[in-house]
């Protein structure tokens, strides 16, 4: 049983290599961010992780909105209001930004990552930043309308995708693990935002716990087929080292399976 995966692009953002690791970075220059959602296709399933965030909300945060992720989904043929499961990686807005898009959808999400974005941590401003509070309030609205499947650490969604809590970057962050034709690989979201820091053990600055993120390497290392085959989060480099399913997609989409 295996599944076809994909990255999606739908943002971009300027930044430098000193923002990406904690320490800085003494070779700093250019290092910019891509913002991805996820597809996972097959044995008759469509999965979605993480749905990105609106145009309004690039405004808001000073990033380049390049399409609505339910248009970028359109150009694999999904439609997103029929899509049945999204799996939230975690709740920072980048994330969470358009769940509503997904009407049709369970969301999956750890409960330790609500009870850290509902609780007592959000008081503080260096946790909480890349909240977005009526993201927040709208899972929970969403939690009563009974359409959020909560998880408690790993789990098997179904036959060959699992879903396993790393924790690091938010208290009760997820990756995604998923049988491929060409073995195991693990979505990894922001457990690693670039391959450098995983590569380097060298952990991005937004940080719940900076021993949980560094283990977090060694465990999705453990759950993948092999280190290439581990997925990070933001880094433009997925979009060169594999190929778009079709020519008109380059640079927008790449088949990760």
């Amino acid at each position: 049983m295996t599944y076809e995966v994909y990255a999606i692009k739908y943002a971009h953002h300027a930044r430098r290599a000193s923002e990406n690791f904690i320490g800085g970075d003494p070779h700093d220059g250019p290092m910019p961010l891509d913002y991805f959602v996820w597809l996972v296709r097959g044995e008759g399933r469509e999965l979605v992780v993480d749905s990105g965030f609106s145009a309004a909300m690039a405004r808001k945060r000073g990033r380049e909105h390049l399409r609505c992720p339910a248009d970028a989904l359109r150009l694999l043929e999904v439609d997103a209001a029929r899509v049945k499961d999204v799996v939230i990686t975690h709740l920072h807005y980048d994330h969470v930004g358009n769940f509503e898009l997904f009407p049709a959808a369970m969301l999956h999400l750890q409960e330790l990552e609500m009870r850290y974005a509902t609780g007592r941590y959000m008081c503080s401003e260096c946790f909480r930043g890349a909240f977005e509070a009526e993201d927040v309030v709208g899972v929970v609205r969403r939690v009563y309308d009974g359409r959020v499947r909560f998880h408690d650490g790993d789990t098997e969604l179904y036959p060959g995708i699992s879903l396993h809590l790393i924790g690091g970057h938010t208290m009760g962050l997820q990756v995604v693990r998923v049988a491929t034709r060409r073995g195991w690989l693990v979505l990894a979201s922001d457990a690693s935002h670039f391959y450098a820091n995983m590569e380097e053990a060298r952990p991005f600055p937004i940080v719940w716990s900076v021993a949980e993120m560094i283990d977090g390497y060694a465990r999705m290392r453990a759950l993948a087929e092999s280190p290439a085959h581990i997925i990070p989060g933001h880094d433009p480099l997925v979009l060169e080292r594999y190929p778009a399913p079709a020519k008109a997609l380059q640079g927008v989409v790449a088949r990760l399976d």
